[in-house]
């Protein structure tokens, strides 16, 4: 898969919609290896089950892809603590997963995503997504959002990993 061992799983940790991507290199060069999106519903069960749905997910993708670490969004939140408790919780079982496979974690804030992949703290999602697209040299735009911010946290991590 990857030779020179660099790979990064990205996450965009959510309860209802857990976006991600996987990152390398190839020749020097940043490449996709995959991305999407994990979804729970009310329909995949109670609260227990979509986490267990979320951990298993992100340890498939650990297993398949064996990255040499986890590149997660620094939650914050000001309103709405029921949303706050679930994505909590679900991040606690993405970094569960990492801990089982010895995979390191590291936080990101957004403002830092942003400076990393577009080299303004202020770009917009449009802004992200396109740099995204051409870093990548993907032929479209990332779908869903939630996927291509999975990518742009691997990708911030690839890069802070060069300095």
């Amino acid at each position: 898969m990857n030779t020179e061992n660099e790979t990064i799983l990205g996450i965009d940790p959510g309860f209802a919609r857990c976006g991600y991507g996987v990152i390398g290199k190839k020749q020097h060069m940043p490449v996709a290896y995959i991305w999407g999106c994990i979804e729970t519903t009310p329909k995949t069960g109670d609260t227990s089950q979509r986490l267990l749905a979320i951990f298993e997910s992100i340890e498939n993708l650990i297993i398949t892809y064996r990255p040499i670490g986890l590149a997660c969004e620094k939650l914050f939140f000001s309103r709405n603590t029921t949303t706050a408790m679930q994505v909590s919780e679900a991040k606690g079982v993405i970094i569960l997963a990492a801990a089982k496979y010895n995979i390191p974690v590291f936080e990101y804030t957004p403002k830092q995503v942003k400076l990393a992949v577009t080299g303004s703290g202020m770009a917009d999602k449009q802004q992200i997504q396109m740099m995204i697209t051409r870093l990548l040299r993907l032929s479209d735009i990332p779908k869903p959002d939630d996927a291509a911010d999975g990518l742009a946290l691997a990708l911030c991590h690839l890069n802070w990993m060069r300095t």
